[in-house]
């Protein structure tokens, strides 16, 4: 006979309240129950537990020593399912999410606010990452999902899901003449200074492959670690950017900085959740994601 949780439970119970019709009322059951599974157990593992008389049981030296080992394995296991039941009811648990910049200002930052306010008690950690290295992070399990942009490769056990599209355009200050009143060529606007996100960016990756298809060279005169730095640069006057309309529109209806229509069109990008189905989302995680998706 196999001796499964339930010996260990029911022992623990009558090792702690010192009696069998105690521990067969906290057990919901009676106290022939208890006794023929005590009966059991002491024969399965070939020795005696408990001595027993009218003022209850006592526990033999080996029936402490069994009772020191599951009264810890016991209580890890109770703090467990408490631990459980809190994440389904999700006042607690944590969620690791890697994002790109683009991703976080253009689509995750007023999610998470909202589940933060929904679910104060489920810890959020932020992992700002360029897309490969998001991607990387899910692969290894580092981080439950990543909210990244394109151009991006998730190979199997990663999957990729398309959240939105967003359009980019390019942007100068109020010094540069060219290109207010009609379009312009690419190969007019670049000799102009340029400011991009830096080498080793799917940003740097993306306008690499078009300029290349209009026969050009990316070149920036300046490269920057993050989005959040393009714009203040362009506004001081050291050149045009490429912004996401949606992120630079409220400062282009300031009159802060200017759109510069170009003739040729830059491709939509688009922003994606990449999981990695070797690692089955936490409640909470799920929950979040839920909440990304149909935003």
């Amino acid at each position: 006979m196999e001796i499964t949780y339930d010996y260990y439970r029911i022992f623990y119970y009558v090792a702690m309240y010192k009696s069998f019709s105690k521990a067969a009322k906290v057990l919901m059951s009676n106290q022939p129950n208890i006794t023929h599974f005590m009966n059991n157990l002491e024969n399965q593992l070939g020795c005696k537990l408990f001595v027993r008389s009218n003022r209850g049981v006592t526990l033999t030296a080996e029936g402490e020593k069994l009772y020191q080992h599951v009264s810890v394995a016991y209580q890890h296991l109770h703090a467990a399912e408490a631990e459980l039941a809190m994440e389904r009811s999700m006042e607690s648990g944590s969620i690791t999410i890697s994002a790109s910049e683009i991703a976080l200002h253009l689509l995750l930052l007023p999610i998470l606010g909202r589940f933060h306010k929904q679910y104060p008690g489920v810890r959020l950690r932020l992992l700002n990452h360029s897309t490969p290295e998001a991607v990387e992070s899910v692969k290894n399990g580092l981080a439950d999902f990543a909210v990244v942009t394109t151009p991006l490769q998730a190979k199997k056990p990663l999957k990729s899901t398309s959240l939105m599209s967003f359009k980019e355009i390019a942007v100068g200050d109020h010094s540069f003449q060219g290109g207010k009143e009609k379009p312009m060529r690419l190969k007019d606007l670049i000799e102009n200074p340029l400011i991009s996100l830096g080498q080793g960016s799917t940003t740097y990756e993306f306008y690499s492959k078009f300029f290349l298809e209009n026969d050009l060279v990316l070149s920036p005169d300046t490269e920057v670690e993050t989005i959040d730095q393009v714009l203040p640069l362009i506004m001081n006057g050291l050149g045009i950017g490429f912004l996401p309309e949606l992120f630079v529109r409220p400062v282009i209806e300031e009159g802060k900085v200017c759109q510069i229509p170009l003739k040729e069109n830059i491709p939509e990008r688009e922003i994606c959740l990449v999981e990695n189905h070797t690692f089955p989302p936490s409640i909470a995680a799920d929950m979040f994601k839920k909440m990304l998706v149909l935003k």
